[in-house]
C-alpha cells in the first residue's frame, strides 16, 4: 500500500468515525457491567480483607518455647498450716506441726494447625494483581490464630464432661404461640460447650437454631485425605418430658437445672416421637411457641456424650470449670422461665453479683482480678445497672455537665471498668477492666487475674502457652499443580493458679 492509498484509507476511517453507522455504535456501546465488553476494568489492588480479626488473648498471653515430652507438669504448694494451728507454746514444749497442702497439675500438649492451597492456574491468573501465594499464607496464619483465640477462651479437651441435663420442667405459658391446644408434646434439651455453640453457628444462633453437631467429619488435606471425627461439644440429650397443653394455651415455658460448663442449651419440641430443634439459649430456660423449624430431630441424636474435644487443650473457662479447680463459680437463678435472672444493681453504683464474686476471691485467696471478659450484652447491662442505679435500695442519681462545642453534643455512655471494693491497700481497691471478648457468649462473665500478689510465688506469668514449637509454615511437596501449605503449632495453655479465675454464668439479658 503506497502513501496515497494509506492517506485515502485514513480519510475514509475519519469520515466513518465522524458519522458512525448504527451498527458500529451498537457494537461498542459501554456495557453496564464492568467486566463485559471492550472496556478497561478499573480493578483496585490488592483485594480487601474484610473479616474480623480480633485475638486479645493470643496477643496478651506469653508464649514459651522449649516444652518436651507428652505433657507439661508442675506442682504447687497451695497452703501452709492449713489446719490453723495456734502459735501458743507451753513451757518446755515445742510448737505444733503444721500441715502443708500441695497439688499436682498436668497439661497435655496438642498439635494444632490448618492447611490451604493455591492452584497453579489461580496463581498465574492473579499475576500483576496480587501475590496469591503470599496472601493465602498470611490469611491462613490469621485463621489459625482466630481458632487459637477460641480455644484459649473455651477449649474443652480433658477438663469437663457435661452432665446429662435433667428432663425439662414444662408448663403452659401465657405467650401467644402456634402450638396446638390440648396437644401432647415431647420436650428435651441438650447442653453445649463454647465450641458446641460455635459449631452450631456462634453466639447469634439463638434466634434461628438450625442444627447442633454431635460429631463433625472434618476432611483432611493432602494426598492421603480421609477425615478426622471431631466431637461437637454436646452433652447427652436429656430425658423427654411429655406435656399436654391446656385447651386455651399455645406456648410453653421450659427449664432445666444449670449444667456446669454449659454456655448454651439446645431445645427440642414436637409431637410424640417428632421433636425437632427449636431454639438455642444462653440461659437454662426458654419459651417455646412453636414446634422446631429445624429438620434436625431429637430421635436422630445418638445416646452419647460428645462434650470433650480430645484434639484440643483446655481454655480458661474450662480450666476454671474443672472439678476441684478452686475457681469460684456462680450461677444466676433460673428465675422466670424463658426470662431468667439478670444482673442486679445495688443502688449504689455497683452490681450485686459482681461484688459477691470479688468478695469471695479476696476472702478466700486474698487476690483480685485485673479484668472481666464479657459479651456485648453484659457490657451493656453492666453500664445500665450502674447508671440507673436500680436495686433493692434507693437509687442514686447522676448529674452530668455537658460542654457543647460548636453546637455538637455527643451521646452515649459506657462503663469500661469496675472498682474492686475488697482488699483495699493489699491488692484490692483497684479498677478492673471490663473487656468485650469476640468469642464470649452472652450470659457468661470470666474474671481473669493477671498477677499473683504472693511474694516469692515462683510464678512469672499466671497463664502462658507452653510450646514444643510455635507457629511454623509447612510447604508440602508438590503432587499436583497446586502449592499446598499449612500453619501449625504444638503446645498447651497452662494456668498455674485456677483459683485466680471466677465465672458468673446463666445471666439473663436485662
Amino acid at each position: 500500500m503506497d502513501a496515497n492509498q494509506i492517506a485515502a484509507t485514513l480519510e475514509l476511517i475519519k469520515a466513518q468515525l465522524a458519522n458512525p453507522s448504527p451498527e458500529l455504535l451498537k457494537a461498542f456501546t459501554q456495557s453496564s457491567v464492568a467486566t463485559v465488553g471492550l472496556q478497561a476494568y478499573n480493578l483496585e489492588a490488592p483485594a480487601k480483607n474484610l473479616f474480623p480479626y480480633l485475638t486479645p488473648l493470643v496477643d496478651s498471653i506469653p508464649r514459651s518455647v522449649g516444652g518436651f515430652g507428652s505433657q507439661a507438669s508442675w506442682k504447687a504448694i497451695t497452703g501452709v498450716n492449713v489446719n490453723n494451728l495456734s502459735l501458743g507454746v507451753a513451757e518446755g514444749k515445742r510448737g505444733g506441726v503444721v500441715t502443708t497442702s500441695t497439688q499436682e497439675y498436668l497439661a497435655v500438649y496438642r498439635f494444632l494447625g490448618q492447611d490451604d492451597y493455591v492452584t497453579e492456574q489461580a496463581w498465574r491468573a492473579a499475576v500483576n494483581y496480587q501475590d496469591l501465594r503470599a496472601t493465602a499464607r498470611l490469611n491462613l496464619l490469621k485463621a489459625v490464630r482466630l481458632g487459637e483465640e477460641l480455644l484459649h477462651l473455651g477449649g474443652n479437651g480433658t477438663a469437663l464432661v457435661l452432665t446429662q441435663p435433667t428432663a425439662p420442667t414444662v408448663v403452659d405459658d401465657a405467650s401467644a404461640g402456634t402450638l396446638g391446644t390440648s396437644t401432647e408434646y415431647d420436650v428435651a434439651v441438650v447442653a453445649l460447650t463454647l465450641e458446641g455453640l460455635y459449631f452450631a453457628g456462634g453466639p447469634g444462633v439463638a434466634a434461628a437454631a438450625t442444627k447442633i453437631f454431635q460429631t463433625i467429619a472434618r476432611g483432611n488435606a493432602g494426598p492421603y485425605g480421609g477425615s478426622t471425627p471431631i466431637n461437637g461439644g454436646c452433652s447427652l440429650a436429656s430425658g423427654i418430658t411429655n406435656h399436654t397443653t391446656a385447651n386455651n394455651k399455645t406456648a410453653v415455658n421450659c427449664y432445666t437445672p444449670v449444667v456446669p460448663g454449659a454456655v448454651a442449651y439446645a431445645w427440642f419440641i414436637g409431637t410424640s416421637g417428632a421433636a425437632t430443634l427449636a431454639a438455642i439459649t444462653t440461659i437454662n430456660s426458654v419459651i417455646l411457641g412453636a414446634v422446631g423449624a429445624s429438620t434436625q430431630t431429637l430421635a436422630s441424636l445418638t445416646a452419647a456424650d460428645y462434650s470433650l474435644n480430645a484434639l484440643v487443650y483446655d481454655g480458661l473457662l474450662y480450666q476454671a470449670w474443672k472439678a476441684n479447680s478452686g475457681a469460684y463459680i456462680a450461677n444466676q437463678a433460673t428465675g422466670t422461665p424463658g426470662v431468667g435472672t439478670p444482673l442486679t444493681g445495688d443502688g449504689k453504683g455497683g452490681v450485686v453479683e459482681i461484688d459477691a464474686v470479688l468478695k469471695y476471691m479476696w476472702d478466700k485467696w486474698r487476690l483480685g482480678p485485673e479484668q472481666m471478659w464479657v459479651n456485648s450484652q453484659e457490657a451493656q447491662n453492666i453500664t445500665q445497672k450502674i447508671l440507673t442505679g436500680t436495686g433493692a435500695t434507693a437509687s442514686q442519681s447522676f448529674h452530668f455537665m455537658f460542654q457543647a462545642d460548636q453546637s455538637e453534643l455527643v451521646g452515649g455512655m459506657v462503663v469500661d471498668s469496675y472498682l474492686n471494693k475488697f482488699g483495699a491497700g493489699l491488692g484490692g481497691g483497684k479498677k478492673i477492666k471490663i473487656r468485650q471478648h469476640p468469642n464470649m457468649p452472652a450470659g457468661t462473665i470470666l474474671f481473669d487475674t493477671l498477677i499473683i500478689p504472693y511474694p516469692l510465688s515462683n510464678v512469672a506469668n499466671v497463664r502462658e502457652m507452653d510450646l514444643r514449637f510455635d507457629y511454623i509454615a509447612v510447604d508440602w511437596p508438590k503432587v499436583q499443580w497446586a502449592d499446598e501449605f499449612g500453619v501449625y503449632f504444638d503446645g498447651v495453655l497452662k494456668h498455674y493458679f485456677p483459683p485466680a479465675m471466677a465465672i458468673l454464668t446463666n445471666i439473663a439479658n436485662g
